[in-house]
Parts: C-alpha cells; structure tokens; sequence
C-alpha cells in the first residue's frame, strides 16, 4: 500500500492536511483534516528529576483564540515559553505551523508574535520608533518595512500616539505597544501572556474588543487569570494543573463540567440580624452563606439547598415573610466558569473534555 501527504494551502484562506491514499487497486480516497497552527506532542519539562510539564498535549487551530488558565505555579509560563521557544522541552515536540520549534528554530520563531507580561518597552523611544527597531530587528523587508509599521500602529489604534515617548502613554497604552510589537512582521501565531493585567476597566475592554478582531486573521493563544475575560473571548479553552492538562473544551461545556449546585441568592434588609434565628425553620437547606453588605445596607445571602432536586425558593420567601425580612431580590444561582475553574483544578484524576 501507498500512502501520499501533501500539505496545501487554499485560496480560501483554510488550511488543511490533504491525504491522498491510494489503496492495492489504486482507487483514491482523500482525508482531510484542519491544519494546526500549534501542536504540543508529548511534551514535558523536567528540573532536577523534578517533572514540572508532564507529558502534555493539545492542539490550536487557524485563527482560534484559546485561552490558557492555570493557578499560579500550575506550569502556564513554563509551556508558554517552550512554546517560543525561549526554553527547550525535555522530551516531546512543538509544532508552529508545522515547523518544528527545537529542529527549525529560525522558521518557528517568524511565526510567532509574543506579548509578555512585562513587556520591555524602550521608555525614551516614542512609539513609531520602538515600532520601526522591532521592525529592523525582526528583518521585515525594507520595501515593505514602512507600510508594515503602519498597518501595525493603526491596528493597534496607536495612530494619535505615534510621536509620544512611551514614557509619557498610559499603562492602556503601553499594553498597546506591547500588542503592537509582537504583531511586527505578521506572524500567525500570537502567545499573549496576561494582555490586560494593571489595567482599568475601559482599558480591558479596549484590549478585549482588539484581540477579538486579531482573531480574525491570528492564532491566538492567551494567557490570563481573568475568568470573565476567557467566556467574552475565547473560543475554547485549556486548564493545566500541577504540570498536567486537566480540562480542554469551550467555556460553555468548561462551565457544565462544574457539579450542579442548587443555590439561591437573596438580597434582604435585616437590620435585627433575625436570619440567624430563622436557620432552623429553614428544611432542606445545607448552608447559609453571606456574601456581601451592599451601599445601601442590604445584604447578599447564599442559600445552598441538601440536594439539587428541591426547589427552596418558596419555602425562604413564606419563612422571611412571616418573621418581616424584607425581600429585595430572590433568584437562583447559576454556575459559573470560576466555579468549574475552582472544582477542576481541586480534583486529582484524568483530563476531562470533549478534545483530545
């Protein structure tokens, strides 16, 4: 038997693996699989017989934006910048768009635009400046250098800053000529690492709203500890812990992951404190928690119920009711992707998702 691999890239900007398999009578049969922009095969990292990586795997796809979620010391940056390249893996192999990062160093690296946390930037050069030596030091072409770092500035929304000191712009700025130096050169693959950490609420927004229209044309892979900033962005994501790979699938199924909790949340005026008296009329319930005193003094409770079955709704209004708590609001909870977040990386066993 015959087997042919061609790699191509069509027209229509989709990239694919096509397998041409000829069969003992030679008839044709094609396969065709999505072309990956990373693929992380076996890879662990090793210090001091120490496996802070261990054996992980996963894959991203053109023109994905994946997000890469970890608490801290679960092995994010170490598999970040074995991803650059920055360091080697001990075994296994990383692929950026098909090149191998350790054995065809030079191609891997074109492909990649990399933000770090702490990006340095070069406080007394202005933006256009630091934008043109990031330009000369990736080698993009001289005929093509100036418009490259003008597409580059008004992607960024960079345009009414272009002549600043970066020592002058505002931290929403500076992420902004972070973002800016990593697209130079029109890399692929883009590894940001915590893109909006520091920054204020409208800023973050900023950021988000440009990285999703950078999804559009660039792989992307983020990095962040924001959980709310994954479900607006991210069309799938990726959790390791301790070392190991332990969830892989969208944040919509992430979120199902997490056990059904059957909870109420309750906003009542109680200035007597008579809730604590009522506890024990209360049937059903496992645990009263208070989460907050708003402005207006009212105060935020989380009622959690003995089993997911029993509706407790009824019975907390009719009990609050006869003993004068006054009822702002009432509704059931809903889980969240930091509950499934915190109950995954609790748990010791095997990766759970629809990927492999």
């Amino acid at each position: 038997m015959c087997i042919l691999c061609k790699k191509i890239y069509n027209l229509l900007k989709i990239k694919a693996l096509i397998w041409y398999i000829f069969d003992d009578n030679l008839h044709i049969h094609i396969k065709v699989e999505e072309f990956l922009l990373i693929k992380v095969c076996n890879v662990t990292k090793r210090y001091n017989k120490n496996d802070v990586i261990k054996s992980i795997n996963f894959e991203v796809k053109e023109n994905e934006i994946v997000g890469f979620l970890g608490p801290n010391g679960a092995g994010k940056t170490t598999t970040m910048n074995m991803i650059t390249g920055y360091i080697e893996p001990t075994e296994g192999q990383i692929y950026i768009n098909g090149y191998d990062i350790q054995k065809q160093p030079k191609q891997a690296k074109k492909q990649i635009g990399y933000m770090s946390e702490n990006s340095a930037l070069y406080p007394d050069f202005t933006v256009k400046e630091f934008i043109t030596y990031l330009a000369d030091l990736k080698r993009v072409d001289k005929k093509e250098k100036n418009i490259e770092i003008d597409k580059v500035i008004n992607q960024t929304g960079l345009s009414s800053v272009e002549n600043k000191l970066i020592s002058n712009l505002s931290r929403g700025y500076k992420q902004r000529v972070s973002l800016a130096g990593a697209l130079v050169g029109n890399p692929k693959v883009l590894i940001l690492d915590e893109p909006t950490v520091g920054l204020d609420p409208k800023q973050i927004a900023d950021i988000r709203k440009l990285i999703k229209i950078l999804g559009k044309k660039h792989t992307i892979l983020m990095s962040t500890h924001i959980l709310p900033e994954v479900s607006s962005i991210c069309s799938r994501i990726i959790i390791i812990n301790k070392g190991e790979i332990i969830a892989e699938d969208t944040p919509e199924n992430i979120e199902n992951m997490a056990l059904t909790k059957n909870s109420v949340l309750v906003t009542i005026e109680d200035p007597d404190n008579k809730i604590e008296k009522i506890q024990d009329k209360l049937q059903s319930i496992r645990e009263i928690k208070k989460i907050k005193v708003n402005e207006d003094n009212t105060i935020l409770y989380e009622i959690i119920a003995e089993n997911s079955e029993t509706d407790i709704r009824k019975q907390i209004f009719d009990i609050f009711s006869k003993d004068d708590i006054t009822i702002f609001e009432l509704r059931k909870s809903e889980t969240t992707l930091e509950d499934a977040f915190l109950e995954l990386i609790s748990k010791k066993g095997k990766k759970s998702g629809g990927n492999k």
